[in-house]
């Protein structure tokens, strides 16, 4: 409850902040160009900095690691926002600021691990990734709109209030009794070597190998899916509101899915459970057979109710195979993998709806998922894969 509850602030002040930074700086800038260099500066240390805060995680205290991470990432949106009230902030002081912050979440991020399987036994930990599930879901739905109204009313009050929701998140921490790892042994091998050492753990599992291959080539269909959804409600003419309203869709039926993942996995086999989404996938015939954005969105909304099934058992089986001691580098490799590709789905979507029909650049995204459904069909490793009771005694 104290880390569910502190998230929930936690990651609601980072979604009104995500909103505010590019208006921000398209405020300061008034180039859409400039702009959108915040959203490159917020995914580089998602790529670049996971492996080396999982050996972190693995090396130093998580709590501590934890707690260093909000106060550092709270003192740069504060600054921030008192360089808005100062009428002195630049273009680069955002960046830094963004920069930092992304990078201070990748930090968190990798102790959260830790965190979540000290305090939630094994069997429960499908149930409680389902809860998390519709944690984000909620957020996704809430924050953009609160932190669009915060920016109009004043420019610094989302970052206020994003610095401020880290000091909740620090209070669930320092609450929590429980140590965050089983031990803290001081590791004598080179850093090369812990990172090699997580990655070939992860590689030498096929279940979590194949499932996270096959999660990281859905985020990459269905990021390059939102693009189009946008795209064509602008060629159909909806307003922006409406815009919004179809996106929100997603995120409505994710947090009907994490509320109805209890129950699909009393009643389907594991592997089920873990191709929901790809095989959902089957919905954007219907828009392949007759183009409409209303068609596009209810596809997605059906797909994204799958979301949290297939998620919340990938993280189960991650954390009854992954021991303790290489947990922070091995779901440091896992995380990699699930946003590695998914940056390239709108710039392929894009370029396929600048040259080719919207059924083509649908087709093609609809095909790549599918085909990840029949390679997890067909897959031993997920078809065989035993029953989450089995390992979680």
């Amino acid at each position: 409850m104290l880390l569910q509850a502190g998230q929930l602030l936690s990651t609601l002040g980072s979604g009104m902040s995500a909103v505010a930074y590019p208006l921000l700086a398209l405020a300061v800038t008034h180039s859409p160009a400039k702009a959108g260099y915040v959203g490159a500066v917020v995914i580089a240390p998602l790529l670049l900095l996971a492996l080396p805060a999982g050996v972190a995680a693995d090396r130093f205290d998580r709590k501590r690691l934890m707690i260093v991470s909000d106060a550092a990432a709270a003192a740069a949106l504060g600054t921030l926002a008192g360089a808005v009230l100062a009428h002195a902030v630049t273009l680069w002081l955002i960046l830094a600021v963004a920069f930092l912050d992304s990078t201070c979440g990748v930090l968190f991020r990798a102790g959260f691990t830790g965190a979540f399987r000290a305090v939630v036994p094994l069997s429960q930990v499908a149930a409680a990734a389902s809860i998390s599930q519709g944690r984000a879901a909620t957020v996704r739905l809430a924050a953009p709109p609160v932190g669009g109204a915060l920016f109009g009313i004043a420019r610094s009050l989302p970052f206020l209030g994003d610095a401020v929701s880290y000091a909740f998140s620090t209070g669930s921490l320092l609450l929590m009794r429980p140590r965050f790892q089983e031990s803290l042994e001081r590791d004598p091998a080179p850093l090369r070597r812990r990172l090699t050492e997580g990655i070939s753990f992860f590689v030498r599992i096929p279940f979590l190998r194949t499932a996270m291959l096959m999660i990281s080539i859905s985020n990459f269909t269905f990021a390059g899916m939102q693009l189009a959804l946008i795209v064509l409600a602008r060629r159909h003419g909806l307003p922006a509101a409406a815009i919004g309203g179809l996106v929100a869709l997603t995120g409505a039926t994710t947090l009907l899915g994490s509320i109805v993942s209890p129950v699909l996995r009393r009643t389907l086999p594991m592997h089920l459970i873990l191709l929901s989404e790809f095989w959902a996938a089957l919905a954007y015939v219907v828009f392949i057979g007759r183009p409409n954005v209303y068609a596009l969105a209810g596809a997605m909304a059906a797909q994204a109710f799958c979301f949290p099934n297939t998620d919340a058992a990938a993280a189960a089986y991650s954390y009854a195979l992954i021991p303790d001691r290489l947990l922070g580098r091995a779901m440091a490799v896992s995380n990699t993998l699930r946003v590695l590709a998914a940056p390239l789905g709108p710039l392929v979507a894009g370029l396929m709806l600048g040259t080719v029909s919207p059924r083509i650049t649908i087709g093609a995204l609809t095909g790549a998922t599918l085909a990840t459904a029949l390679v997890g069909t067909f897959s031993t490793s997920i078809r065989r894969a035993p029953p989450l009771s089995e390992l979680t005694r």
